[in-house]
């Protein structure tokens, strides 16, 4: 039995409609905070539990009789964050799975700029101290943060943003893809997998040029100072200690730390992996 995780999220439900074309809906379990978010799963066969990492009673629950379990990792950073994950991990421990993957990502690292990754890297430290069999999935920088990077840029021409360096920008489709493949495939990875990324990494120059192309207008990329860009969020309402972190995000990609590419996720898909190109051409002409 799969148990997936967050299956409600943008990555978690994309999972399981992968793997609902690899293995029967009864021997997949959508493990959500909100039951009713999954009722369209639930009416497909597919067996919806509630599980909430901060209750670990719900988990016990949640990964009864799961022979693996995929931890997605949580939209949080700093202590909590590893902790909710600790318990997730402990829960299909006890609950007898016989493999446990985490959705980690290809920047984990203890001594990362970017606050997420190390995080990643004290989840798969942890990992390795339990004994059990397991397949952490280093996947690429998710496709969709760029368009959250763009601001006004498709009304001004102007792609206004702090220094970054080169992102290998993957897809959520084929990143649930690869794990639907990795659940359904038992022992492609043990342990930390390759990167899992699109072919190519992509920086802010590169992504005015795109947005040139496929909108038909000029968009220039304009350099601003960190603080400034900080500054100019915070104006807008967003709390200072999250624009400290999505900072560090810049401060990581400059260093390089989410330029890897490899062909590990081509592997598993069997396929080539969609590059940023041909993903900013369908979603940006829907938010123009």
């Amino acid at each position: 039995m799969f148990v997936i995780t967050g299956a409600t999220g943008q990555l978690g439900s994309r999972i399981v409609r992968r793997l609902l074309t690899r293995a029967p809906a009864e021997q997949v379990v959508a493990c959500v905070r909100d039951p009713e978010r999954a009722a369209g799963l639930l009416a497909e066969g597919v067996d919806v539990r509630r599980g909430d990492f901060t209750d670990p009673a719900s988990l016990a629950e949640a990964f009864k009789g799961a022979s693996q379990v995929l931890v997605i990792s949580v939209n949080d950073s700093g202590d909590g964050a590893v902790a909710q994950h600790r318990a997730a991990i402990d829960a299909a421990r006890a609950a007898g799975a016989e493999r446990i993957l985490y959705t980690s990502h290809q920047g984990a690292d203890a001594d990362s700029l970017f606050a997420p990754m190390p995080d990643h890297a004290a989840t798969e430290r942890y990992l390795t101290t339990t004994g059990a069999p397991f397949t952490s999935l280093r996947n690429g920088f998710y496709a969709a943060t760029v368009p959250l990077l763009l601001g006004g840029a498709l009304e001004t021409g102007e792609l206004r943003a702090p220094a970054d360096g080169p992102v290998s920008w993957t897809t959520h489709d084929d990143l649930a893809e690869a794990a639907a493949v990795l659940l359904a495939e038992e022992g492609r990875y043990e342990g930390p997998t390759p990167p899992l990324t699109a072919a190519r990494a992509y920086d802010l120059d590169d992504v005015a040029g795109i947005l040139t192309r496929i909108g038909g207008r000029t968009v220039r990329r304009v350099v601003v100072e960190d603080e400034d860009w900080t500054a100019g969020l915070v104006g807008h309402g967003m709390p200072a200690e999250q624009a400290d972190l999505l900072l560090g995000m810049f401060h990581a990609s400059r260093r390089g730390e989410f330029a890897t590419t490899g062909s590990a996720l081509e592997d598993l898909l069997g396929r080539p992996a969609t590059v940023l190109p041909a993903f900013l051409e369908e979603v940006v002409p829907a938010a123009r």
